[in-house]
């Protein structure tokens, strides 16, 4: 467990300095950030100032160099627009993107699992039919048109829901949560079930097929043939087989979710990570931009290195160390 611990620390570390040269190569293809701080209402002297004070005019390579002594003291460098550390606008963001993840997770984790387990005990039901017809459907549509559906069904037709913003928050220890007011949670349930949406059917599918498999195979003939109780065979011994590949799965796809927040984010005003770095794009505010996609990276790498030490606790004869 040592040696694979420290293997996925140096991938991790590669992993980094490979989305940082990336964010370094694009940061000067994306707009003028003087620009965008001073307008165009200032003289050629007065940009040139402030373009050497913000070291702009350094070669790429010392940049980038500067850029990686720095963030191994926390810097990721200065927002242009915020004027402030990029790193205290991500965090600053990053409690309203993380509650949008936690809900959506939780709806995808509790109703795919029921849904795929019916649906391969029961392949012939109608109900497996639907929600199979369903799930296709749901795979095929866009979230931002799923939002925009939304939004008009229950915000506009019936006025049942609020159709942007987070609500009314309460701050706890730094922490701005809508968890806590009525009108935090209203806010809240509209862009989680879109963006769930896209992963739901997904999630559906793949247990289904997985259970379907698992059925077949000789250990499951043999609980029935000692006549163990139904549930058993099907949540212990079946169930649980097929957890590897959706954990697998599961894994990739909450870091994709992230991803996913930028459109979910931009349809509902949803003021989180997502709606900020499409509005640093916008600024061409490249030190967020980059930090964005530093934090973003270090997201990933933690969820794989996770995935990879659950793997252990569900089938210990996977053998993570890599030795035989």
């Amino acid at each position: 467990m040592f040696a694979f611990a420290i293997r996925r620390i140096i991938q991790a570390l590669f992993v980094m300095l490979i989305i940082g040269l990336i964010g370094f190569s694009i940061k000067h293809q994306i707009g003028d950030p003087v620009r965008d701080i001073v307008g165009v209402a200032v003289s050629v002297e007065e940009r040139n100032i402030i373009t050497e004070s913000l070291g702009l005019n350094d070669p790429f390579l010392y940049q980038y160099f500067r850029f990686l002594k720095n963030s191994l003291h926390g810097d990721l460098g200065h927002s242009f627009f915020f004027k402030k550390p990029a790193m205290d606008v991500i965090l600053s963001k990053a409690p309203a993107t993380i509650e949008l993840v936690l809900v959506s997770s939780i709806i995808i984790i509790f109703m795919s699992i029921p849904l795929g387990i019916f649906s391969a005990i029961y392949p012939k039901n109608w109900f497996t039919r639907f929600t199979m017809g369903t799930s296709i459907i749901g795979v095929s549509i866009p979230v931002f048109l799923t939002a925009i559906i939304l939004i008009y069904v229950f915000s506009v037709e019936l006025h049942w829901l609020p159709s942007f913003g987070r609500g009314e928050t309460v701050n706890i220890g730094g922490w701005q949560t809508g968890f806590l007011t009525i009108s935090g949670l209203k806010h809240l349930i509209l862009p989680s079930i879109a963006l769930s949406s896209i992963m739901l059917p997904l999630f559906i599918r793949l247990i289904r097929s997985e259970m379907m498999e698992v059925l077949e195979s000789e250990y499951i003939k043999f609980a029935w043939a000692k006549g163990l109780f139904p549930l058993r065979i099907w949540l212990v011994h079946a169930f649980k087989n097929t957890l590897l590949p959706v954990i697998t799965v599961g894994g990739v796809q909450l870091g994709i979710m992230l991803a996913y927040t930028i459109l979910t984010e931009t349809v509902f005003q949803w003021q989180g990570m997502g709606f900020m770095f499409l509005e640093a794009v916008e600024r061409s505010d490249t030190s967020l931009i980059v930090a964005y996609m530093i934090f973003v990276g270090v997201i990933f790498v933690l969820v794989n290195t996770v995935v990879d030490l659950i793997y252990g606790l569900v089938n210990p004869t996977v053998r993570i160390t890599g030795r035989k």
